[in-house]
């Protein structure tokens, strides 16, 4: 049996011998089209190329794209399982031609690969052509001797393709397959058209307009965009005429009959169906760094993952079960589409903390469910509001509701649910009027209200297209921004990191249509879910509804991922040295820098520091993967993570792990963070600390850097070690004994400077003065070092006899004073030297009555501190 692998295979391979160049499968998450949710057509990848908005080395190309159709406009997921041929995840064979060849040459090859390399019987096929394409169908009767009744014109859009209201469009030639008379149903554009007789398995678009608000005009470069689904064409070539009954999803059905016990085409055919179809979706948007949520992508994700659990749970699967059949889908894909096999661990991960999850609220949920419903008949619908309490209260989602009500034939008053729904943002509403926000932040609540979340694309790439969806100027929403404005741009999605966490908001621009760009200065993250991009508006005008270009500085990101990452390792390495007391108090990662507050009772010592230091760069050279799995906090806590100071958390945690082993349990690092991080710790390149010292009582900061920062860092160090050997004339490694040789050198020198200081102030200070019956010895000594004078003073007093001795010095610009006064004198120093210091410009003066000191701050009123002190004893 051929198998779909086979198929592929042959495909590619067929046009690859004919000069196209085989593309790999783009991501399922779009980066060329913001209005998308998923990859949802073969084509989509080549959109831009299409429009001439990008150039590739070459003009024709093939491809086996991954696709989904979960979400949005291209929405499957409810006919999943009741259908042969409807998938949440398919794969679209297609060939391309970028402006090289055109009708002719794509009917030759879709005609001679169908025909000579997966020998299809011509009988059986057929094709339609738009009824007005006289060319191709023209091209069908010379290239594949097709009769007129096999080539069916249709006059509706099926056969006219558009990308949008305007853009590339043209006529679509669709090819048929005929199962045979025992199969029910007629040909395409029959009334019986919609049996399963006659199955699509090609459609070939005929790109050769452009539409515009003038009309329609040619394009100067035709092109071809075709597409194959893979698994409608193996039923075919298998012999099979429900897609499911295909090796890959059969292999799928099986291992989950196996894990459950229950017949694959049994009472719960349709369950295996829809686990096998919704794993494959599962894992390859996990693979393409989705993960389940409460918003966007994340959400279709989950909404995907729990329907299936749902079936699983109604097979009686008393454990988990999607993970446990990770192996089979690897084993069956995994070499088309190697990312699988990268991802495994964090696809079997998910699937079983997610199902684990979900069966606590299942059970909860359906119990209240089957109470609430058990007196609705059969064609009733639950009410709404009684579906939004369980959605509210207990967590159990709208569509959940809705497909386990419609195996009993009943459903849900949606109308009445989204007017709870809205009763309850009212609510919201009128308590967050009444919290104290500033007015000005009233326009964000309402975006919010309006918008829903900004989905974050920035854990997977620094560039992606996005919608601008509000633009904010003067503080009021504006449907346009001008050039030199400063605005606050809202996107659908973004790339870029709001400020949270400790980590900085994003920088960069903003381009689109027109020379449109913007400058993007900061990023902000209002009411926990809107991304705010702060900016300037550089050139163009900016205008709600355009399709932009949202652009990381990747740079800067760089820098500020191994700040973050670099934060991780010196909280463990803290932690480790100083006790399991250390606690994260606040921190800051920047491009240039981090900054690390911790509960820590006394100094960290420089031992302790090099310590951490040598921790954290020898986890750096380990150069291990950091991982990044989504779980409950709880299940984050029994995993060992730790929270992270400024972090708000709901229902799910981002658990970042790096160091150490592989997995979690061995890593060295743990914890709960909403930040962006660096592949493997070797990217960070290497840890510097700066700085360590003390915030407030029980808190210490310490400041670092990282990868270029502290390179930089480290040479300036490295300078400054260069020129103090070459000042002192030795080398680096004699630099520490030197040194202390010079202090020792210099404390003597000081010693013998004040010797001969205080026997020539001794020897010169003789002459004294009566002042108003006192002896006085008033003398300037210069710069006589200040801790000098009290001792000279006090010798001179002894000298004098019975008296008073004032000195003043000017070393380092600054006015010293003491007064010493005998005992037999009624003056008290402290009023004296108090005197002469407010004369000199200082304040204040301690001491006794015997000895007192004070000080000026300029050396420029020395003097006049000598004459308030002679002005004071003449009374």
């Amino acid at each position: 049996m051929v198998t779909s692998n086979d198929i592929r295979a042959t495909f590619l391979n067929y046009f690859g011998r004919n000069g196209h160049q085989i593309v790999p499968s783009a991501p399922l998450v779009p980066r060329n089209d913001p209005t998308l949710m998923f990859t949802a057509a073969g084509m989509v990848p080549f959109k831009n190329v299409f429009t001439g908005q990008e150039k590739r080395p070459y003009t024709r190309a093939t491809s086996s794209q991954k696709c989904v159709r979960a979400g949005g406009k291209h929405n499957d997921l409810d006919n999943v399982g009741y259908t042969a041929r409807h998938h949440t995840f398919f794969e679209m064979l297609g060939n391309f031609s970028f402006g090289d060849y055109f009708k002719e040459e794509a009917i030759l090859h879709a005609w001679t690969l169908l025909t000579t390399d997966f020998v299809l019987s011509k009988d059986k096929l057929l094709v339609t052509v738009y009824h007005t394409d006289d060319d191709a169908a023209n091209l069908w009767k010379k290239i594949a001797g097709l009769p007129d009744e096999k080539i069916i014109r249709i006059a509706t859009d099926d056969n006219f393709w558009r990308m949008g209201d305007t853009g590339p469009c043209g006529p679509c030639s669709e090819i048929f397959y005929d199962h045979g008379p025992s199969i029910a149903g007629g040909p395409p554009g029959s009334p019986d058209e919609d049996g399963d007789r006659f199955i699509e398995i090609w459609n070939l678009v005929f790109m050769q307009y452009e539409e515009s608000a003038n009309g329609r005009a040619d394009l100067p470069h035709p092109s071809i965009d075709t597409g194959m689904g893979l698994e409608r064409f193996a039923a075919i070539l298998q012999g099979k005429h429900d897609n499911y009954d295909t090796d890959t999803l059969r292999a799928l059905i099986l291992a989950s009959a196996e894990e459950t016990g229950q017949d694959p085409d049994g009472k719960f055919k349709t369950s295996h169906r829809v686990v096998a179809d919704h794993l494959r979706a599962a894992s390859f948007l996990m693979a393409d760094g989705v993960l389940p949520s409460n918003e966007g992508r994340g959400y279709v994700l989950r909404r995907i993952m729990r329907r299936a659990m749902r079936h699983a749970h109604m097979m009686g699967a008393k454990e988990p079960l999607m993970y446990r059949l990770v192996p089979a889908l690897t084993r069956q894909m995994g070499q088309a589409y190697p990312e699988l096999n990268q991802a495994e661990a964090l696809i079997t991960e998910t699937l079983q903390l997610e199902e684990n999850r979900f069966r606590a609220m299942l059970d909860r949920g359906i119990t209240l469910l089957k109470d609430e419903s058990t007196n609705i008949t059969s064609g009733g619908a639950l009410p709404g509001d009684v579906a939004f309490k369980l959605y509210d209260t207990y967590g159990f989602p709208l569509d959940l509701t809705q497909d386990a009500l419609r195996e009993e034939g009943k459903s849900v008053d949606v109308e009445g649910f989204n007017l709870a729904m809205a009763e309850q943002k009212a609510r919201a509403r009128a308590a967050w009027a009444g919290s104290g926000e500033a007015a000005t932040e009233t326009v964000w609540f309402e975006l919010n209200e309006k918008l829903g979340a900004t989905e974050f694309l920035g854990y997977s790439t620094e560039t992606a297209e996005g919608a601008i969806t509000a633009l904010v100027v003067d503080g009021q929403p504006a449907d346009e921004a001008l050039p030199e404005q400063t605005v606050f741009v809202i996107l659908n999605q973004t790339p870029f990191y709001a400020e949270s966490g400790g980590q900085v908001g994003d920088t960069g621009f903003i381009t689109g249509p027109d020379n449109l760009r913007i400058r993007i200065t900061d990023t902000q993250k209002k009411l926990g879910s809107l991304f705010v991009h702060v900016g300037v508006v550089e050139a163009g005008t900016a205008r709600v509804g355009q399709s932009v270009v949202a652009e990381v500085d990747h740079e800067r990101r760089g820098k500020i991922r191994a700040h973050h990452s670099a934060t991780h390792l010196l909280h463990e390495a803290l932690r480790r040295t100083l006790g399991a007391h250390v606690t994260q108090k606040g921190s800051l990662n920047a491009p240039d820098r981090l900054r690390f507050d911790i509960s820590q009772p006394r100094p960290v010592t420089p031992e302790e520091l090099a310590m951490v230091e040598r921790d954290v760069n020898a986890h750096i050279r380990e150069n291990t993967e950091v991982t990044t799995r989504l779980m409950t906090p709880e299940e984050a806590v029994k995993l060992g993570a730790m929270a992270l100071f400024g972090e708000k958390y709901g229902d799910e945690v981002r658990v970042v792990s790096m160091g150490g082993g592989s997995d979690e349990k061995s890593a060295w690092s743990i914890e709960l963070c909403g930040g962006t991080h660096v592949v493997r710790t070797g990217d960070i390149g290497l840890f510097r600390i700066v700085s360590e010292g003390a915030v407030s009582a029980g808190i210490r900061r310490i400041e670092a850097v990282a990868g270029e920062a502290a390179v930089t860092e480290v040479e300036g160090e490295s300078k400054l070690l260069a020129e103090a050997a070459a000042t002192i004339k030795a080398p680096a490694a004699e630099l520490p004994g030197r040194i202390i040789q010079l202090q020792d050198d210099k404390k003597r020198l000081e010693r013998q400077v004040a010797e001969l200081q205080k026997k020539l102030v001794m020897a010169t200070a003789t002459a004294f003065e009566d002042i108003n019956g006192t002896r006085a010895l008033l003398r300037n000594v210069g710069d006589v070092d200040a801790k000098e004078l009290r001792p000279i003073a006090t010798d001179l007093l002894k000298g004098l006899g019975s008296g008073i001795v004032a000195l003043v010095s000017t070393a380092d610009q600054k006015t010293a004073i003491v007064v010493a006064v005998s005992e037999d004198q009624p003056q008290s120093a402290v009023d004296l030297v108090r005197a002469a210091a407010a004369a000199a410009g200082g304040k204040g003066g301690g001491g006794n009555k015997a000895v007192a000191q004070a000080g000026a701050p300029s050396a420029a009123q020395a003097n006049a501190a000598l004459a308030a002190i002679k002005a004071t004893l003449a009374g």
